[in-house]
This record gives C-alpha cells, structure tokens and sequence, in this order.
C-alpha cells in the first residue's frame, strides 16, 4: 500500500504567513492550482505545507495535484521540510508513505525527532532494502515499541541475517515422514548432486544461526578479534554491529573481498568510519563500480564524490543528473559535465 489515506481526526496546523495567502481566496482558484503543482516560488518547507494541506482540502483536482506533486518533489525540497525541528508528525507521515522507498529522503525521516510511531510501523511493514536496513539497524527506534521488531521480523522483504539481529527464532521443521514404497529407479547424477546441495544448504543455515547465537554472548573485544579473523558469515553478521570498532575491524579483515566491499559502499546506511576505511585503501577505489557507488553514498565527502564523477561514464553521469537518491550538487554537477561535453 502507497496511498496515504487522510485520517478522521483533525489536524491542527501552523500555518505560516505565506502560506494562509496561498490558502485564502487570494488569486483564485488558479493561483492555488499553480501551488498545487509546484510552480510558485516558495520556500520547500512552505511549499510542503501547500501541498499537505491541499492533499487533505475537499477540492479534488487540488489534492490529485498536491498528490502527484509530492511524489514527483526533488528530494532537496523534501529535506529542506524534514530539517525544520517542528514539523507536525502528519507532515512528516505523509511524506513518509508517498516517498517510502526514497532512501535519503527515508534516512533524514527516521533521524527526526517528531516522527511517530504509525510512520515507523508502516515503513516497518512495507519498506525494503537500504530503507529497511536503515530502520533495523536504529535501536533507539526498534526500543520505542515491540512492534516495530516484530514488523520487520515478518516483512518479506527482511533477510535471514537481519530477523536474527531482531530476535528471531527459525522455527524447527519436522522430518519428513518415511516414504513406505521403494523407488523402482535409482536415483540420477543430477538428482543426487541436488541432493547434496540442499544438504548443504541446511548446515549452513544451522552454522549461521549457532554463530549468531554465539555473537549474542561476546564482549566488544572478543567481536573484534573475530571481525578480523573470521570468515564470511561471521563477517556478514559483524558488518551489522552498531559499534564502529566492532563493524570498521571487518574491512581491516585480511581474508575480506573486494564484492564484500563494494556491498558496503552500496549500503546507504553504512557508516562515516567505513566510507572513510574505504576511501583510504587505493586498491578498493580503483574498481570502477567502487568509484560509481562511493559517488552516490551520503557519507562520501562532497569533494571526493565530485572528483570520482570525472571517471564515471556518460551513461552513468545521465543517471546521475536525473536521479533523486543524490545532492543537489550532485546532479547539479552531472548535467554540468554533459553540457561540457556537448560543446
């Protein structure tokens, strides 16, 4: 579900000098309209009341406007709402369900202090990827309510390794009952070798599960001593810790590969202490898509963002001068680059 649905409470609003002129007859009906679809100058916190208030008015043509507006908003507008300390928690919800799988809008959302807790559960329930990673990995948050662990618990799109993390328990399945009639073909090579593979699979499943187990019990030395030495499921699970020493000691792990790596610089959610380890090894920025995803990380300093722009792709760059997942000054500085180019 997408759709923000208007709520039968009433909600009292602030509503700046600016806006009431928007708001009151004004200009007419144009004017609002104009508003509605994001073509009058304002400020973006300005403008994203606008649009809230709209989206709940009775005029429907303005609220299928205000709709499509929010969806569309570069997200520089929507931070610029989101950096204001006294945002009412249903601007900031509406936001939220209309723009849930915007990773950087989500991640100055969840750093808000008036968000609520219906915000949190929906994004618990529907958001995947860097957004949920974001969410699972906030402890301050996933302690304001049981709830919310076990949304993210049951979400479809949560992975084995994060419902651990969360407290879950992988339920024991029953054995199968014995099959009476004996088979009158021998088994093939094919079927035995898959056989084998799902055989496999299962120890992993119960090895990864008695590491994350035996994680539970370790002091912040003993998971680093294990960050630098361990294998790739015990590098998987350290990743995720919230403790920079524990989660930085992984990227100093000698047996660690560069796909590994490159997982890390693709994760929005990682932390200023890994982008920065990563930056400093010249033999990881060397790789191209190293370079692509640091460039779009919101860690990485501007100026080395910038200067990892000048190895991209024309390709890249386009993507780059229309995407909504980086700065202003990101993209700003793509479509300067394609412009040089053309002359």
């Amino acid at each position: 579900m997408t759709d923000y649905h208007q709520e039968t409470e009433k909600v009292q609003i602030k509503i700046p000098a600016e806006v009431a002129k928007i708001m009151s007859k004004w200009g007419g009906h144009s004017v609002r309209l104009a508003a509605a679809r994001g073509a009058l100058p304002m400020s973006g916190p300005n403008l994203v009341t606008v649009l809230f208030v709209f989206y709940h008015g009775e005029n429907e043509e303005l609220k299928n406007e205000a709709y499509s507006t929010l969806k569309t908003l570069p997200a520089q507008i929507l931070l610029a709402a989101l950096g204001q300390q006294e945002l009412h928690p249903s601007i900031i919800d509406l936001i939220v369900r209309l723009r849930f799988q915007d990773a950087v809008v989500m991640q100055t959302a969840l750093a808000h202090r008036m968000i609520g807790i219906k915000s949190l559960m929906f994004l618990a329930e529907n958001s995947s990827g860097d957004v949920l990673d974001m969410l699972s990995h906030n402890d301050q948050i996933i302690r304001k309510a049981d709830a919310l662990r076990v949304a993210i618990i049951n979400n479809p799109h949560a992975d084995k390794v994060m419902k651990l993390r969360l407290g879950w328990v992988e339920p024991v399945q029953e054995p199968a009952p014995p099959v009476k009639e004996e088979l009158e073909t021998e088994p093939t090579e094919d079927d035995a070798e898959e056989t084998l593979d799902d055989f496999a699979e299962d120890e992993l499943d119960e090895e990864t599960l008695s590491k994350y187990q035996e994680l539970q019990e370790m002091g912040v030395s003993d998971k680093i001593k294990m960050a630098l030495t361990g294998d790739k499921e015990w590098r998987t699970l350290l990743i995720r810790e919230s403790n920079k020493q524990v989660h930085t000691a992984v990227l100093k792990n000698p047996r660690i590969t560069e796909g590994e790596v490159l997982m890390v610089a693709k994760n929005r959610s990682s932390s200023d202490e890994l982008i920065r380890t990563i930056l400093l090894n010249r033999d990881w920025v060397k790789n191209y898509d190293m370079k692509k995803a640091l460039v779009t990380h919101p860690r990485t300093p501007l100026q080395t963002a910038m200067r990892y722009m000048t190895f991209l792709s024309e390709r890249d760059i386009k993507e780059l001068a229309k995407s909504r997942n980086v700065t202003q000054v990101i993209s700003n500085n793509a479509r300067r680059m394609l412009m040089t180019k053309k002359r």
